[in-house]
């Protein structure tokens, strides 16, 4: 499911943004919903914030997870199929 999505069927709140004229004129040419277009992308800059952030915050977990594996192997290797 997109970020989006989970956002389709959400209340909408009205709100003021301020786009460079030339992008919005084009937009509206090619008759791109502006603001299911600004709504896609700021639900994927929410995304990637949510992400980066998760990774800083789990960073020190990470490593040491990985630190592991690299010097005893994965605990359960000796019984994968592949």
């Amino acid at each position: 499911m997109s970020a989006l999505s989970n956002h389709a069927t959400a209340p909408k709140k009205a709100t003021n943004v301020s786009l460079a004229e030339s992008l919005l004129s084009e937009a509206r040419e090619l008759r791109i919903n502006v603001s299911q277009a600004a709504e896609a992308g700021l639900a994927r800059a929410v995304a990637e914030k949510r992400t980066e952030l998760w990774l800083k915050e789990n960073r020190e977990a990470i490593e040491s997870s990985n630190a592991f594996v690299e010097e005893h192997g994965l605990p359960l290797e000796k019984h994968r199929m592949f």
